[in-house]
């Protein structure tokens, strides 16, 4: 990987996109720690470093701003309302025949379809951010804190709106960065923002749990971590490298003197093929319970027992949480891989799986193969997801643990992405292949 990234400094327009992805970067990070208007920043920081906010209730949003949530910056929100947006307008494609449609018309469509995705992330930046605003001036926000109801010192209509409108502008320019990146830079732009943001937490987690430590001043548990990690990485690259290649042949055809067709190919089908979508949506479906009990007050017995029950470490708390990783697991492969449209396409241009006649048989073959190999896609990310949790929790590494779950698939699926990116657009440039 550092090979790949010291050739693409060598080369001119390569050099040109990495120094504006990372300018981008340095923005992004800087609009990070910058306080909006109408929250005291010393009793932000007060309350930030006794550790004591809601991680159950705000961890995943923290963790896609890059802790930018727990400051109340103007990149607070940071990517997640476009993540919600893009999977929402994901799953609507399949309800809805009209954006059905759109994603059958190429370019045109998708360009509609990500113009609609940004109108809907507005939408929910602006929902989001008075959500945020109204937890930090009822104190929920640092449970704990005695200075937590005086985050938002001013709590008239006027400075409300102005918090919310600037979280929002604020998530807007996040999206309008990213674009920047995929059009002028390297890699995907949402996806090195995410990586950058959860990156940032990386080193910071680390030393707390070496901080956190009791054997030869936490240096132990600190050695013990980094090798878990360091395996936990090992499988995240070897499963999503892993994929069932189902050989596909192309009849020829002759049209005119001419033949066409008669090529070998195959179709790659990944073991984890729904990505890191399955642990997001479980993860969200977890904060449901406990963001009711906090609104309500929590003094009833249902609210008392998802108080005692629907919090990490619970059996209930940890059952719950693989079972509903492992059903969005199927939820979205099914919904995002049709085999009976691929069956057609193959029909329709002369394709077919050697052993199994075209049409039905072909779709009823690949929807056997797909869930054969989404059993262990789905147990794994369940596994992968849980270490956070179940994992070295006798070392101070529970909530801090920062090899799991969400952020370890996302570093390692979008460093991965970008760096066959760029070895891509070197093999473009250099052809010394055959005479070296």
């Amino acid at each position: 990987m550092l090979t790949a990234f010291a050739r693409a400094f060598k080369t001119p327009d390569l050099r040109k996109k990495l120094l504006f992805t990372l300018g981008i970067i340095v923005l992004f990070r800087l609009g990070a720690h910058v306080p909006i208007p109408g929250v005291s920043y010393q009793n932000v920081q007060i309350c930030v470093n006794q550790a004591q906010s809601g991680n159950n209730l705000m961890g995943l949003v923290n963790l896609f701003s890059g802790g930018a949530l727990l400051q109340i910056t103007i990149f607070a929100l940071g990517i997640m309302p476009y993540i919600t947006a893009s999977i929402i307008l994901q799953l609507l494609t399949v309800v809805i025949p009209r954006l059905e449609a759109l994603k059958k018309e190429g370019q045109s469509g998708t360009a509609k379809i990500t113009q609609y995705t940004r109108y809907l992330t507005v939408a929910l930046a602006i929902l989001q951010g008075t959500g945020l605003v109204a937890t930090a001036r009822s104190g929920a926000l640092f449970q704990g804190c005695p200075v937590a109801t005086e985050i938002v010192p001013d709590q008239s209509i006027f400075v409300t709106a102005t918090m919310v409108i600037t979280m929002t502008a604020g998530t807007a320019m996040v999206m309008w960065l990213g674009e920047l990146i995929t059009d002028r830079g390297i890699g995907n732009g949402m996806s090195i923002l995410m990586f950058i943001s959860i990156a940032a937490g990386f080193v910071s987690a680390l030393w707390a749990i070496k901080l956190q430590g009791k054997i030869a001043d936490g240096w132990v548990e600190f050695g013990i971590v980094i090798l878990v990690g360091l395996a936990m990485v090992a499988l995240v690259v070897f499963v999503e490298q892993a994929q069932r290649r189902i050989p596909v042949q192309y009849a020829k055809r002759m049209i005119g003197r001419r033949s066409y067709g008669g090529t070998s190919t195959y179709i790659p089908l990944k073991v984890n093929q729904a990505g890191v979508i399955p642990v997001i949506f479980a993860s969200s479906l977890l904060f449901i319970p406990m963001l009711i009990v906090q609104f309500s007050g929590g003094q009833s017995d249902w609210a008392t027992w998802i108080q005692k029950h629907f919090v990490d470490g619970k059996p209930i708390y940890i059952a719950t949480y693989f079972l509903l990783i492992v059903f969005f697991a199927f939820f979205y492969v099914a919904i995002s891989f049709n085999p009976d449209e691929v069956a057609d396409n193959m029909k329709k241009y002369g394709g077919f799986i050697p052993g199994i006649r075209a049409g039905r048989p072909t779709a009823e073959y690949l929807s056997y193969v797909l869930n054969r190999i989404t059993w262990p896609g789905s147990l794994y990310l369940g596994l992968i997801a849980l270490v956070p949790t179940m994992a070295l929790a006798g070392f101070g590494a529970n909530q801090n643990f920062p090899f799991g779950g969400t952020s370890i698939l996302i570093i390692v699926g979008v460093g991965l992405e970008t760096v066959k990116q760029i070895e891509s657009q070197l093999q473009q440039r250099n052809y010394e292949g055959f005479l070296r």
